[in-house]
């Protein structure tokens, strides 16, 4: 999660995902998706993951959260090219304020942004030795430009709602999979990527994203599978001249795209890895969904169900 507004609302937690195309809220509780609820998002107002006419978005949140009879506590998610996620390594801080002063200072040189500019969140990932026995940690570093966050809450807060908090969409994918797939001991990387309105894709192994980006390659378009692995290629080969990279075992879809056969099968082929399609909901149970699309629930569903500092 990047960063927190407010506390926990009680009773579920719902997630809202701001896709390029539609808008979709999940609303989770005690490992059920209760409620889950989406609608298709006018052409124009959100362009490459970023609010492109806030007043538009305000306006089909608040027809939407109506519509839908949902709460107006949100978790949100991101997902575009103001987004930076870098791992860095340091010597191992136990503490809180220390480690946070450390990272900051790193982060000056690992992230091409000025930080007065931006929104800044770390979490550790591992923890390792250094040839002279040293302990040192890994950390994930998030930078997130704050006029890209600010136009987000600016447009939520006007359609009415609270928004707990704002998380990235990779964060979100990771946590839907990662846990149920992975075998105890892999150490290998995978590729999850969510075809959507964004296509997003994120890094990682275990449950830490350790790299993200959306892709430009738009999934229901003539020749999507080439393009789609061209660019998840380039983005393993970018992931892997990182310190700590592990060799990609596999690669997991979600989202509407995922349902098109033909590009799953075109997408293994130009990839050459194993290709599999995720459960849309992962573990969480989702009989009371009706005739909603569960694909299209994904993201939302893994914003729903993240931690809240």
């Amino acid at each position: 999660m990047m960063f927190s507004l407010r506390k926990n609302s009680s009773g579920g937690t719902v997630g809202l995902d701001i896709d390029g195309r539609y808008l979709a809220a999940a609303q989770v509780e005690s490992g059920r998706v209760v409620h889950g609820a989406s609608v298709e998002l006018p052409s124009g107002v959100i362009q490459d993951g970023e609010v492109a006419d806030g007043d538009r978005l305000a306006e089909a949140l608040k027809n939407f959260v109506s519509t839908a009879g949902l709460p107006k506590s949100v978790r949100l998610g991101v997902s575009n090219q103001q987004i930076v996620v870098r791992v860095i390594e340091l010597p191992r801080i136990e503490d809180a304020k220390q480690r946070d002063a450390a990272v900051r200072f790193q982060a000056a040189d690992a992230i091409a942004m000025p930080l007065d500019e931006a929104v800044l969140d770390h979490q550790v990932a591992g923890y390792s030795e250094a040839p002279d026995g040293s302990p040192r940690m890994q950390v994930v570093v998030v930078a997130a430009r704050r006029s890209m966050v600010l136009a987000l809450l600016e447009a939520a807060k006007k359609a009415g709602l609270k928004p707990e908090s704002v998380d990235l969409d990779a964060f979100a994918l990771v946590r839907m999979f990662a846990g149920p797939s992975v075998a105890e001991g892999d150490d290998t990387a995978r590729v999850y990527c969510h075809l959507g309105g964004v296509s997003n894709l994120a890094i990682a192994v275990g449950t830490a994203c350790l790299f993200t980006r959306p892709l430009a390659a738009v999934w229901d378009e003539d020749e999507a599978g080439a393009r789609l692995a061209d660019e998840i290629r380039l983005s393993i080969d970018y992931y892997m001249t990182q310190g700590q990279a592990r060799p990609v075992s596999e690669v997991v879809l979600s989202g509407p795209g995922s349902t098109d056969g033909q590009l799953v099968e075109a997408l293994g082929l130009h990839l050459g890895l194993p290709t599999t399609v995720a459960a849309p909901l992962g573990v969480l149970e989702g009989s009371a969904l009706g005739g909603e699309d569960p694909h299209r629930l994904t993201v939302a569903a893994g914003l729903a169900i993240g931690e809240a500092a």
